[in-house]
């Protein structure tokens, strides 16, 4: 169908008009440029980096933990897909929530996944001021995370199609070196190394899975599959988003659990004694034993420009895009959805998270793993949200249940979901709590002012019925 002017109509997911929103970000992204969103953010070495805990708290089967954690995320990733299909607008949960049930939950799904969002990039930060340490010794911390934030920072106010170069050359040089380990490593064990051929033990090891082993790999690798939700804050700047945001995660995603899988089967057979492994440095152990110091240093260099430039932009980018969404909704200070007028970026908030990981990335250079407890808190908790608001909508609001496939999708999948998050949920240790549920409080008590008493709702909202 054509516009009177001759022009192609928009497709019915570009015209964010029908949710009470006008078009601000340019659209320029397709299916492929949101998949390598997906992937850069979810970061194809993101394993590297874990590889050896996960080596002991797993016994020797890194693999498995991250099957399973694929399965386990995938119930809610196809709640992502269903609520961008039938939402396609920025604000991933903090929309579908909000569309879902109510306004006044949106907001409280938001503003738990702001605690995933804006610590994410911090987390990443700490990662590359360590390794930068590591490669460059007497090197001072400050200054990595000093140059990659800036760097960063300006490439996000420039706008989608100038992060969208870098995460392609990015993306490409992960490619080469994830290659040339299993490569090396294939020929290392064939050769007599290692393990000496290609066992099952990281497989799979009769007598040793049990529900707390399933609880705990879905815990931990949980972590890196985070970004998969980010690709749905792009809606408003991807073309045709209702079918190609869903079916980006999905793609994402089993583009992330084959690499995944690839590269730790390997590391883990290149050192077969899983006790011996060094629990921060074991997968640079494993490329230095089939490449040798040389290709050590590269595969650092690596996961340094990998993580400090692709994964920190694409977080910062879906985290912007967040406060974005709810600034334009007044639920959070309107300032955040200010957007800027030439490069049509939400500029303030860009530069308000490079300062806010800034500040956070250098005092808590030492607490890794309280900083991903917090991550996952909002993160996980969100999600619960967001799989109770597929059930909400589609199956109570919309009464879509007549068939088999309507009760699947809308019923027993957003409940597996929740069932899963929840056992995950319980795991967390008490500062995790602490943290999360004063966040929770913080939340409550903003939201209640912003909406004088939970009764206002955000303009979007006033002359609509979706």
């Amino acid at each position: 169908m054509a516009q009177q002017d001759g022009s192609p109509a928009k497709a019915s997911g570009e015209n964010i008009e029908q949710f009470g929103y006008k078009q601000e970000l340019r659209r320029g992204m397709g299916l492929w440029d949101v998949v390598l969103y997906g992937v850069l953010f979810m970061v194809i070495i993101a394993p590297q980096s874990i590889f050896g805990t996960i080596q002991q708290n797993s016994h020797g089967m890194t693999p498995l933990v991250y099957i399973i954690g694929f399965v386990a995320i995938l119930f809610t990733a196809m709640s992502y897909m269903r609520m961008s299909k039938r939402f396609p607008i920025a604000g991933s949960v903090y929309s579908y929530v909000q569309r879902g049930i109510n306004p006044h939950v949106g907001f409280m799904a938001g503003w738990l996944i702001l605690l995933d969002y804006v610590l994410v990039p911090s987390l990443l930060i700490v990662m590359v001021m360590n390794w930068g340490v590591a490669l460059v010794p007497g090197s001072p911390a400050w200054l990595w995370a000093v140059a990659f934030i800036a760097f960063n920072t300006f490439v996000n106010i420039r706008g989608i199609q100038m992060s969208r170069g870098v995460d392609w050359v990015i993306f490409i040089v992960e490619i080469v070196a994830v290659v040339a380990f299993i490569a090396l490593g294939t020929n290392f064990v064939l050769g007599g190394g290692g393990a000496g051929g290609f066992v099952l033990d990281p497989i799979y090891q009769p007598g040793q899975v049990d529900a707390h082993f399933v609880a705990a790999g879905i815990s931990i690798a949980a972590l890196s599959f985070l970004g998969f939700d980010g690709m749905s804050t792009l809606a408003e700047e991807t073309h045709e988003p209702e079918k190609n945001i869903g079916k980006g995660i999905i793609i994402a995603l089993s583009i992330i659990i084959v690499v995944f899988v690839a590269q730790t089967y390997i590391a883990a057979i290149v050192q077969p004694d899983w006790a011996a492994t060094d629990p921060d440095m074991g997968f640079f152990d494993s490329v230095y034993l089939v490449g040798g110091p040389v290709f050590y240093k590269i595969m650092l260099l690596v996961n340094i420009v990998a993580v400090g430039i692709a994964n920190i932009i694409n977080a910062q980018m879906a985290s912007s895009r967040l406060l974005y969404s709810m600034g334009r909704d007044g639920v959070i200070p309107r300032v955040f959805g200010k957007v800027h007028p030439k490069f049509q970026t939400p500029w303030f908030a860009s530069i308000f998270l490079g300062a806010i990981t800034l500040c956070l990335a250098l005092p808590l250079q030492d607490y890794m793993g309280t900083l991903a407890g917090f991550v996952n808190f909002g993160a996980l908790s969100s999600f619960i949200l967001l799989n109770f608001a597929v059930f909400w909508f589609f199956f109570v609001k919309e009464k879509k249940r007549a068939s088999f496939k309507d009760i699947l999708m809308y019923l027993i999948c957003p409940f597996i979901g929740i069932a899963i998050l929840g056992y995950v949920f319980t795991g967390f240790e008490w500062a995790t709590y602490a943290v999360g549920v004063t966040w929770l409080v913080i939340g409550l008590i903003i939201g209640a002012v912003k909406s004088k008493g939970y009764k206002e709702v955000p303009e979007a909202f006033k002359n609509l019925e979706v």
